[in-house]
Parts: structure tokens; C-alpha cells; sequence
């Protein structure tokens, strides 16, 4: 009773309470109020059953101009985009065009290594090929350990050009259509038109504006999206719209061997283009994401059918992610900590 309690309160649009007078908004405004040389510049969205009932923006869209920054502006999303791509190759092992498990030789004749006789599309959403570039060999034998790699997404945007005949900006966009997602764009689709500048904290803490946003695969870090995009892909995602159901339960499951030492969170476990927690009893799905200048993240509980997405862009401190990454991971815990002792 007490949990069910929890879900009516934790949520309302109003500032509500938990013990005394500490609810998750004062928790937050708290944590962004501090007086600090680095102050949150982004978005907070937090939802539940995808009815958005928390949201808080910070600072300015552009520097420069002071302008403020409005909901439906416009980030980077980084490797959040991983899981976009994800679906678009799995939408085609469900029509019966990819084989997870055959080498990938068989829709990429045109590589010339040999380890295209040996990777498989599950080894590049795993991150288990080792692929460094496309022209030398794999960097450990595939299949054994785990490298995170932005090549291997690359890789498969390009297996479902060739399944689909269509090229990934239009698949990508169909599947954007689909879903309603009216602000979300493969940026060589110049649709977009509420992007923010990006900005990178340089020597002596100046900030500088960031002209290498877009310098991560497409589909491995470089889609363009807003907070309300994200939480209308997270009802669709994670609620079984956009698979078949074993699809989707295959994509969820924690794969052998797919465990990295995340350099924020520590040991952390992957599925096919999200990572998977499952400490202190509390399911988590999600990704965080880094492009140049855009800091951000997206996280699911499907137990509450909780969505936590934090854009930010300012990139501070960028030779410690742990730093980099400080209000999204605190706001978190914030979260995690409330389902935790409200459960």
C-alpha cells in the first residue's frame, strides 16, 4: 500500500511532499541551486506512464544572446541514439532479412578484412567484434571480450541499407513518423530547426562554443532529439509497439560476455543498444549519451514506467565523465532513491 502511494505522489505536477518536506522537486531545485562556476544549463524531464509531469529548464540555448531555453529545443543525443538503431536492425531480423548469427560478409561483400567472415550483426550490437577500422584486423578475437564501439553501429546502419534498399536517414525518419516523434531527425534530414548550441568547457573554465557536435556516427551518437521525443519513444520502446515481444525480450536480456567498465557507473551490463541494472532490486533500461558540447541521458523503470531524461549543453570537465556527468547521475539517484524507499 505504501508503494502504490508512492506511485500517486511521486509524480503530480504540483510540489509535493515526502517525509519532511524533501520531495523530488526540492531535491532537484536543490541540487541545481548550489552556487557553483559549472551550473546546470539543460532539461529535466521526469515522467510516468509517459504523461509528462515534471519538467524544469535551466540556463540558455544560446550563450552568447542569453536565450532562453524552451522545451522543445533541439540536443544532440550522443550514444542514446544507439538505441534507435538497434530497432531499425531488429524491425529487419522480424521481416526475416538479418540473421543475427551469420557472418556479416553475407550484406557487406564489399569489406576486405577477414574478420567479416567472422562477425555477426549480434557481435556489433554487443560491442564484441573488436573492429577498430574498417581496414585492419580485429584488436582480440571476436566473440571474447567486450570494446564499446561507435564503428560497429556504423556498420550496422549500413547492414539495413542494404536489407531495407533504403538508405538509414530514411529509415530512421519513417521510423521517427511512426512514432509521432515530430522533433527527432537523422541530422542529413535538415529538418530540424530548434537545435541548441553546444558548448565544451576549454582552459582556465572558459566555455567555448562546440563546432564538432556531429562528429560521431550517426548511428552510433549523433541523433537529434528533444526530452518529449524521448519520453513518447520510451512508452512506445519499452512497452512492446516497435517489436515483436520476443524481439523485444531479446533486446532486453543481458548478453554474455556484453559487460563493460563504465567510466561512470562502474561494472554495467548491455543488451542490444541499452544497458541493463538490476541493483538494489530496481530495474533499470537506458543509456546515457556524449557528443561534443551535449551531454545527456535517458532512463526507464518499467516496474513504475518512470522516465528520467536530462539534456544539458554545456560539456564540462570532459577529461572525467564522472565530472562531465555530475547533475544527470545525482538527479538518478535522486530518482532510485525514492522508488527505493517508497517500494
Amino acid at each position: 500500500m505504501k508503494y502504490i502511494l508512492f506511485l500517486l505522489v511521486f509524480l503530480k505536477a504540483t510540489i509535493v511532499t515526502f517525509g519532511q518536506q524533501n520531495s523530488i522537486e526540492q531535491q532537484i531545485d536543490s541540487l541545481l541551486s548550489v552556487k557553483t562556476t559549472r551550473p546546470f544549463n539543460g532539461i529535466i524531464l521526469i515522467s510516468q506512464k509517459g504523461k509528462a509531469n515534471y519538467s524544469k529548464l535551466y540556463g540558455y540555448s544560446d550563450l552568447e544572446i542569453k536565450e532562453p531555453l524552451k522545451l522543445n529545443d533541439q540536443f544532440v543525443i550522443g550514444s542514446i541514439s544507439k538505441q534507435f538503431t538497434a530497432v531499425l536492425v531488429l524491425r529487419e531480423f522480424d521481416k526475416g532479412n538479418i540473421d543475427l548469427h551469420i557472418p556479416i560478409r553475407e550484406y557487406l561483400p564489399e569489406l576486405t578484412q577477414s574478420w567479416a567472415d567472422t562477425v555477426t550483426v549480434h557481435h556489433l550490437l554487443t560491442h564484441m567484434h573488436g573492429i577498430s577500422q574498417l581496414d585492419k584486423p580485429t584488436t582480440f578475437k571476436v566473440g571474447t571480450q567486450y570494446s564499446y564501439s561507435q564503428i560497429g553501429y556504423d556498420l550496422l546502419a549500413k547492414i539495413v541499407e542494404k536489407t531495407s534498399k533504403k538508405s538509414f536517414a530514411e529509415l530512421s525518419e519513417n521510423l521517427f513518423e511512426e512514432c509521432g516523434m515530430k522533433n527527432t531527425f537523422h541530422p542529413d534530414i535538415k529538418k530540424y530547426n530548434r537545435l541548441v548550441k553546444g558548448y565544451t568547457e576549454i582552459e582556465n573554465g572558459k566555455i567555448e562554443f562546440e563546432t564538432e557536435s556531429f562528429q560521431n556516427y550517426v548511428a552510433a551518437g549523433s541523433f537529434i532529439s528533444t526530452v518529449n521525443d524521448l519520453n513518447r519513444w520510451n512508452s512506445l520502446f519499452y512497452n512492446g509497439k516497435l517489436l515483436k515481444g520476443k524481439t523485444m525480450k531479446l533486446l532486453k536480456t543481458k548478453q554474455k560476455g556484453a559487460v563493460r567498465n563504465h567510466p561512470i557507473f562502474g561494472i554495467t551490463e548491455y543488451g542490444y543498444g541499452i544497458t541493463i541494472d538490476a541493483k538494489d532490486t530496481i530495474l533499470q533500461f537506458g543509456q546515457t549519451g556524449f557528443a561534443p558540447g551535449f551531454v545527456s541521458m535517458n532512463f526507464y523503470f518499467p516496474k513504475t514506467k518512470t522516465s528520467v531524461i536530462v539534456f544539458e549543453n554545456v560539456a564540462y570537465e570532459t577529461d572525467d565523465l564522472k565530472k562531465t556527468f555530475y547533475y544527470h547521475t545525482e538527479i538518478l539517484k535522486i530518482i532510485r532513491n525514492e522508488i527505493k524507499n517508497y517500494r
